[in-house]
């Protein structure tokens, strides 16, 4: 089964000769070196590239066990550029698997990692460099310093609903359910059936990510992580911190933790892109709260697997999929907060603290968002729409919800709008 996934391709020919390294990041197994390798490399094939001007080394691969030393890797590539006088294209998936090792020009320790040797590739006028790699503090955090300001992260995601339902033969509807039940890792959509995409996606979660965290970050707590895991995934959408974990474990026997545990242990898990941490912005005051905040799972259908596919909430996992498409469509999300002096039932004023699911900015814009599985009543419809009232300025709001068809706004100026559109329409919002 082939998957289009133009959204990153398109971004990937974009970036063709800017002389950047075009680093590829993302979850493993989200289907980044599918880009590169099938869909990229035929893109370059069809535009008349010679197949002998692409060089592809796989880190994962033990025949190129070798070339994880980067002085190799960079003898290597030297070699087949050397006499090369047209354009030729360099892939090299998995990059977080090079190691460092001393330079042996060095009398002072000095080490040498694959950024040295990605940087003097592009010293090479007539070569392009692409990477992908699975540890964003590796990569993501380090394309502006230790590439010198000479790298593009592309960040892919599992699959977006839209290339999801492109790749299935059913209504949306049904799609829509079985995306909110077994997510978007693409390898779990070539399943048979559901009882093998359950079972792919339980052991993804224990045999690739728990063990490749616990093995790259030398965890020694293995159960404590284990725990957080759980904890994260049984309450993607509600407020949480650090502390708050670490006092849960507290009360089970055999798992406690310091705090300062758990907080390394939630970044072990968002550095590899298991999860996204959601901060509080306060909109009247302008500032970010330190805690607690939300974590949402990359991907649904993991979240579901951990918990066994018991927990099927689908207020939060709608809520998760919301976020996961804001995020993929290039907006900063945060969780927006309004405070409010009202007049309770016995006329005292009291200070309400009222919640946004959703505040998104990207260049200069910006829209309030609520996640609403279905508003049955005038009494729920209230409660949703009112903290808009209270963000004093007139940016647009809007409420997603499963529970309508067309779109509509309603006497507030409020956009209401299907799931399906906002997911399979970018510029609904």
């Amino acid at each position: 089964m082939e998957i289009k996934r133009d959204f990153y391709l398109d971004k990937l020919v974009s970036l063709m000769w800017n002389g950047q390294v075009k680093v590829i990041t993302g979850i493993r197994r989200c289907g980044k070196s599918y880009l590169l390798k099938t869909l990229f490399r035929r893109h370059l094939l069809d535009n008349g590239v010679l197949p002998e001007d692409i060089l592809t080394i796989e880190l994962d691969d033990i025949n190129a066990a070798k070339y994880r030393n980067p002085l190799e890797l960079s003898a290597y590539v030297d070699s087949w550029m050397s006499g090369a006088s047209g354009r030729r294209y360099l892939f090299i998936d998995e990059i977080q698997m090079s190691d460092k090792v001393p330079n042996p020009h060095s009398p002072d320790g000095e080490k040498i990692t694959f950024y040295d040797a990605l940087n003097g590739f592009l010293h090479m006028e007539n070569l392009d460099v692409y990477v992908t790699g699975s540890n964003s503090k590796m990569l993501s955090s380090d394309i502006k310093t230790e590439f010198r300001g000479r790298g593009d992260e592309i960040r892919v995601h599992p699959l977006s609903f839209a290339e999801y339902l492109s790749a299935v033969s059913v209504d949306k509807r049904d799609a829509l359910d079985d995306y909110m039940r077994f997510g978007g890792m693409p390898f779990a959509l070539s399943r048979p059936d559901d009882a093998s995409r359950e079972e792919y996606l339980k052991r993804l979660f224990d045999e690739v990510y728990l063990r490749d965290i616990v093995e790259r970050k030398r965890v020694d707590r293995p159960d404590v992580m284990s725990r957080i895991l759980d904890f994260l995934c049984s309450s993607v959408g509600s407020l949480t911190n650090a502390n708050n974990i670490a006092t849960s474990l507290a009360s089970e026997q055999g798992s406690s933790a310091t705090v300062k545990t758990v907080a390394a242990y939630i970044g072990h898990l968002e550095d590899a892109f298991l999860f996204s941490e959601a901060k509080r912005y306060d909109i009247k005051g302008h500032t970010y709260f330190d805690y607690p905040q939300k974590y949402y799972c990359e991907d649904v259908g993991l979240r579901n697997a951990r918990c066994g596919f018991r927990q099927q909430e689908e207020t939060h996992i709608m809520e998760n999929i919301i976020y996961n498409e804001l995020v993929r469509r290039g907006y900063s999300v945060d969780v927006g907060v309004v405070t409010s002096y009202e007049k309770d039932s016995q006329g005292k004023t009291v200070r309400k603290v009222r919640e946004i699911d959703f505040v998104v900015n990207r260049s200069g814009e910006r829209v309030y968002i609520q996640s609403a599985y279905a508003i049955q009543t005038e009494e729920k419809r209230l409660a949703e729409l009112k903290p808009f009232s209270f963000t004093g300025d007139s940016f647009r709001k809007v409420v997603v919800r499963k529970d309508v068809g067309r779109r509509w706004f309603d006497e507030s100026g409020v956009l209401n709008i299907s799931v399906y559109d906002f997911l399979l329409d970018p510029s609904a919002i």
